[in-house]
């Protein structure tokens, strides 16, 4: 699997993206959606990525810098034609190996608690996730999970 950082102004990851953001902006309470648009992608704390194989788009993820050490995913999304096939892990291993490159010791997510977000939960946990107090500038929030997981310990 090939990546790319940045790339927004491919017309597929661009696509990609405002469909995700339509979506969470649909299924998530006004006040409680965390979803950034693809402006607020392309902020200088934020590095982005599409994946591609044999030229396919498959999805995308991004990692924000909270501070040196702790990282946040942002915009982790498969197309379509690639979902329930194995890629949402890849793109989470493709992430975790490049914040590690990038010397972050925690990277923790926020999403949705409902039902619509049972699957993401579930990978996220299954990747080593586990449930923890808002972080950053996150409150707490019923519509919200958030979860963290330790990648590089201290030297």
């Amino acid at each position: 699997m090939k990546s790319i950082e940045g790339n927004f102004d491919n017309p597929e990851v661009d696509k990609l993206l405002k469909n995700h953001f339509i979506e969470l902006r649909s299924v998530s309470p006004a006040g409680s959606t965390h979803v950034l648009d693809i402006e607020g992608l392309k902020d200088s704390s934020i590095k982005f990525w599409s994946l591609w194989e044999n030229e396919k788009l498959v999805g995308c993820g991004a990692l924000k810098f909270l501070n040196e050490n702790h990282g946040e995913f942002k915009s982790i999304r498969v197309t379509d034609q690639y979902r329930h096939k194995g890629y949402g892990e890849k793109i989470i291993t493709h992430l975790v190996e490049e914040a590690k490159k990038l010397k972050i010791k925690k990277i923790s997510i926020e999403t949705g608690s409902g039902e619509f977000f049972k699957s993401a939960r579930r990978l996220f946990k299954n990747f080593g996730f586990k449930e923890c107090e808002p972080f950053g500038h996150y409150k707490i929030d019923h519509n919200s999970c958030y979860m963290t997981l330790s990648i590089l310990k201290d030297d």
